[in-house]
């Protein structure tokens, strides 16, 4: 999320600032990358549940803690539910 924030994309509005309590961070993880993330909470997929626009390719960046194995993973931000 912070990553997404830096690089100036600002559709990203994350208003918990990475709680993981409201979804508004809600992204599009490339699907080459997605066996590299950790399972999802039960936090995050309730959350993501509250979603029209979940996909099997979705998280929540503020869950997504980058490291060297995803460079080169391209993310989309979700539409606004």
């Amino acid at each position: 999320m912070e990553n997404i924030r830096d690089g100036g994309i600002d559709e990203l509005t994350a208003i918990c600032n990475g709680c993981c309590s409201c979804a508004t961070c809600h992204v599009y993880i490339d699907e080459a990358f997605l066996d590299r993330l950790p399972e999802m909470s039960r936090d995050e997929t309730d959350l993501l549940d509250s979603s029209i626009h979940r996909r099997k390719s979705s998280r929540l960046s503020c869950q997504v803690i980058l490291n060297e194995s995803f460079s080169g993973m391209r993310v989309a931000v979700s539409p606004e539910d």
